[in-house]
């Protein structure tokens, strides 16, 4: 047993370094991320929260407590993380003096699960562009591919809105466009938390899927492609003005799938901004004119983002490249012959895509931060 001990203790990390390493790069984070802040502000929501007329405004509610709970996860994943560091010394301290060999190999694979963990966070500090930090607005749209293309639009929602569940991120949909037979023609919907956009802004692009066709009667396989769009959510900060003569306002009734109708009056709303085209609608709010305010905010975040891409002339690195066609995918999810979702981009694959389209999206957006961060070094060689 001694001998055992032994072995391990001489064979196993070097727990000290180890420990100081993660240590120093847990407050690298600390600084970078600004912990102290978020919880200046945690407290700061935490008034409002309990202000007995939060509710008179319900969409500054919902903003609020929305708001405060992102806040809340992000610090609660920073300190128990600083915890199960503190864990591990203590269980290596003990482990060390008694002998203890089982302790010491929990405590190397504890070790590995924690550098993991401190890796996945440590990216979010790559996220230092100037609207990284903010919300996102994300808008996905099917492209070639007739029905499949549509039901892969809505497997993309879905996947996103997965993805943001298993964070604890709050997710508000502003439009869903149904198709006749199946799937999504186009959704929008804004995932409340931050550094939203910095994280999901690399999924910009064109999306593309291989699969044996379920709308095809003889058992074909099928290419489909459906375009993401990710752009960040203004604050009041944010100076966009947007005359009334230069906006397009309609107004329909809300749609559901195969064509039903969600209700019965002409809620829905969609403006377009006639000097360049960009079209938003929001039909998730039940008056016309909650459904307007919604579709101003999503189309104000549009327009800051152009604006800022044409001032800076890389409108792909707000945007991404959405043609949602052949020849200009970012990332592959191949159902058949064989299983692999691949990013075209940063090479990184996934061998089960049912994990993918069900929100195990971490790696790839991992991936996809540390790229564009590569990317931007080498622009500016």
């Amino acid at each position: 047993m001694e001998q055992s001990v032994t072995l391990l203790l001489v064979a196993g990390p070097d727990y000290d370094s180890e420990i100081k390493t993660l240590q120093a790069t847990m407050y690298t984070i600390e600084q970078v991320l600004d912990i102290g802040a978020m919880r200046t502000e945690i407290a700061d929501l935490g008034e409002q929260v309990a202000a007995p007329d939060l509710w008179d405004d319900q969409a500054n509610a919902t903003r609020v407590t929305g708001r405060l709970s992102a806040l809340q996860g992000e610090v609660d994943r920073f300190d128990s993380l600083t915890g199960r560091i503190e864990d591990l010394e203590i269980m290596v301290e003990l482990g060390t003096e008694e002998g203890d060999a089982a302790s010491l190999a929990d405590a190397e694979r504890e070790l590995g699960r924690i550098k993991k963990a401190v890796e996945v966070l440590e990216v979010r500090t790559l996220l230092n562009g100037e609207y990284d930090a903010r919300e996102a607005l994300v808008s996905i749209r099917a492209g070639a591919g007739g029905v499949d293309a549509a039901d892969f639009a809505e497997m993309l929602m879905r996947m996103y809105v997965r993805w943001a569940e298993q964070h604890n991120y709050s997710v508000e949909v502003y439009e869903t466009s149904y198709a006749e037979e199946a799937g999504l023609k186009s959704a929008t919907f804004a995932i409340h938390a931050p550094y939203a956009y910095g994280t999901l802004s690399v999924e910009a692009g064109t999306h593309r899927l291989v699969r044996i066709s379920p709308f095809d009667n003889q058992g074909r396989r099928q290419t489909s492609f459906a375009a993401v769009e990710v752009v960040p959510v203004l604050e009041q900060t944010d100076e966009i003005d947007v005359p009334d003569e230069e906006i397009r306002v309609d107004v329909y009734r809300s749609g559901g799938p195969g064509g039903q109708s969600v209700n019965t009056t002409d809620s829905a709303v969609r403006l377009t901004h006639i000097p360049t085209g960009t079209v938003v609608s929001c039909q998730n709010e039940k008056s016309q004119l909650q459904n307007k305010a919604s579709a101003m905010v999503v189309l104000k975040a549009k327009l800051l983002a152009l604006k800022k891409a044409e001032e800076k002339a890389h409108l792909d690195g707000l945007r991404g490249d959405v043609q949602a066609s052949w020849g200009d995918q970012m990332r592959n999810y191949v159902l058949n012959p064989y299983q692999i979702v691949k990013d075209l981009r940063t090479g990184y694959e996934v061998g089960n895509p049912s994990s993918v389209f069900d929100g195990d999206l971490d790696g790839f957006l991992e991936a996809g931060i540390r790229w564009r961060r590569g990317a931007d070094k080498a622009d500016d060689n």
